[in-house]
């Protein structure tokens, strides 16, 4: 058996594997996902968030750690880690000349391929390339790789994990580093807090994160970080795929229109947020909606951005009536919300807003008239969730006793909800599996040759 035993296989993952290998240990890296599918959620991601103090080519201006950690500070809320977020943001710096090292390729800064961002780097080639250069920088140090390879269970005991249950059999490694993601697989792991509501969630990401290993751990003594049932869920198509979806899933167009529930009336403000939190602000959104279904409304005249277009085309009529009829809504009813609206828009355009309707628009009211109309299905898309395993800034799983399991580690979104609570920040997720994992990766290495 290899000295470290790493469980995943997502940017977390490789990180880890890489780092200790190249600290001299012995490494196998275990997959629950066949190779095809391999990278967990990384596989549909884009980009890291990293300070910097100047600009560099992958990044324009500055993004100081001072900043980045009060942004992690207010998404995190009650659940913010001071030593956690700070370990974070001083290591980010490195992170992107460490992966490029490592073969992975990012987008330079200003090339108009992708939009300019002063807080993140941009993949060149996204998610699926960056693995593929770190899985085979991995194959080449020796890393041994099994793909559909479900760790199932971790036994502890006297403050050390003996042994890991795998398909073949038991195996004793020297140390474990736990890079397996959350629980967003697992309808019943919502079901506490989200009801029937569960069930109407589309699962954006990889459909191999089911949060076994986390509940065993959990049952043996380990701590815990952010809350159970809590999601970061975004607005999604709902004729995506049930899961692996990815980015391309996304509702856009939102601030241009309006948003009705299956019934056909509006319920939130489609202007109150048009920054890149909107989608995670419909997502819940819809997610409280009966049936976990909305949908969005919008006319001919609807500036709705730049390409990328829609994944699927939306439903088209000439009329409201015709056009809610498509829909399996109650033309009466959305055909009176619509005018109800167009009655209620003042100064119409990007400042526009309504009077006298509630919900209002506060933001980019305009009447909806120019033929043809669209309608586009809308469903919650969960991404993560936000509960885990505790850690030390060394990346050491904590006991609900305040002792570390001796030779236990962990990466990634199993251990982010110690830094993020039950919020998100675009690139965040990338970037604490690249930073712990290679904390993760270098403290195991230490531990089984110490």
């Amino acid at each position: 058996m290899a000295d470290v035993l790493v469980i995943g296989g997502g940017i977390a993952a490789l990180c880890a594997a890489i780092t200790a290998r190249r600290a001299g240990a012995s490494v196998r890296l275990v997959e629950y996902a066949p190779r095809p599918l391999r990278g967990g959620n990384a596989r549909h991601a884009r980009n890291l968030r990293v300070a910097h103090d100047a600009p560099g080519p992958f990044s324009p201006g500055t993004y100081s750690q001072a900043e980045y950690l009060a942004e992690l500070s207010r998404i995190a809320g009650e659940h913010f880690d001071a030593t956690l977020c700070r370990r974070l943001v001083e290591d980010s710096a490195g992170v992107v000349p460490w992966l490029a090292g490592q073969g992975v390729p990012f987008q330079r800064a200003g090339d108009g391929m992708l939009p300019v961002s002063r807080r993140t780097c941009f993949l060149f080639g996204g998610g699926k390339t960056m693995l593929n250069a770190l899985y085979g920088t991995a194959h080449s140090l020796g890393v041994e790789i099994s793909y559909q390879t479900p760790a199932t269970a971790l036994t502890i005991e006297g403050g050390r994990v003996k042994a890991v249950d795998l398909p073949s059999g038991r195996v004793y490694p020297g140390a474990v580093v736990l890079c397996c993601g959350g629980a967003q697989a697992d309808a019943e792991a919502l079901r506490p807090v989200w009801g029937d509501a569960a069930d109407g969630f589309i699962l954006r990401g990889t459909p191999y994160a089911d949060g076994a290993l986390l509940r065993g751990l959990i049952a043996q003594g380990v701590a815990t970080a952010g809350e159970p049932g809590a999601c970061h869920l975004v607005a999604v198509d709902a004729r995506s795929p049930r899961a692996d979806g990815g980015i391309a899933t996304r509702v856009l167009g939102i601030p241009a229109g309006i948003v009705c529930d299956r019934t056909g009336r509006r319920f939130h403000d489609e202007g109150g947020d048009t920054g890149p939190t909107r989608y995670a602000v419909w997502g819940r959104k819809v997610a409280e909606q009966p049936g976990q279904l909305a949908w969005l409304i919008l006319d001919a005249a609807a500036e709705t951005g730049a390409p990328p277009p829609p994944m699927l085309p939306p439903l088209q009529a000439g009329t409201i009536p015709a056009l809610a009829a498509l829909a399996g809504i109650d033309p009466a009813v959305l055909s009176a919300t619509v005018a109800s609206f167009n009655a209620a828009v003042r100064v119409p355009g990007a400042t526009g807003y309504t009077s006298g309707i509630a919900p209002p628009k506060t933001r980019h009211a305009r009447t909806l008239e120019v033929p043809p109309f669209s309608a586009t299905p809308i469903r919650p898309g969960i991404t993560f969730t936000c509960f885990g395993v505790k850690v030390d800034a060394a990346a050491r799983v904590m006991t609900v006793g305040g002792s570390p399991v001796a030779n236990v580690f962990a990466a990634g979104m199993v251990m982010a909800p110690g830094i993020l609570g039950t919020g998100y920040l675009a690139g965040a997720g990338l970037t604490i599996g690249a930073v712990f994992g290679r904390i993760a990766g270098a403290a195991a290495a230490r531990y089984v040759r110490s």
